[in-house]
């Protein structure tokens, strides 16, 4: 056996569009749940205020995935459902080792 060898190579060098840099940015940040009218998001996400900003005059919008995306994403091997049995639509997703290697390398 050889230090190098790998047992799941999923090539890194996939080029991905800034929706879908965007998505694999959101699931680093946190597991990725269904919400309405096929989104994704963080579990209870609500508008958030910038901490500089002390009247809270410029909200910070909640950021979400879409259904095609994310499914882009999983089949890129980038994303994966955390509970595999229930089907593809229904589950929490979480970023892969190599989603997180693929930001690692280009942003």
């Amino acid at each position: 056996m050889s230090a190098k060898t790998t047992t799941n190579a999923i090539p890194l060098n996939i080029t991905l569009t800034p929706t879908e840099i965007r998505a694999l940015k959101l699931a680093s940040d946190g597991d990725l749940y269904p919400q309405d009218a096929k989104r994704w998001t963080h579990l209870n996400a609500t508008v958030t205020y910038a901490r500089s900003d002390r009247f809270k005059e410029r909200p910070i919008k909640v950021k979400f995935v879409t259904t095609t995306t994310l499914e882009q994403l999983r089949d890129y091997g980038l994303l994966r459902s955390l509970e595999p049995d229930i089907g593809s639509s229904e589950p929490v997703h979480a970023i892969t080792m190599a989603g997180k290697m693929w930001l690692l390398k280009h942003k």
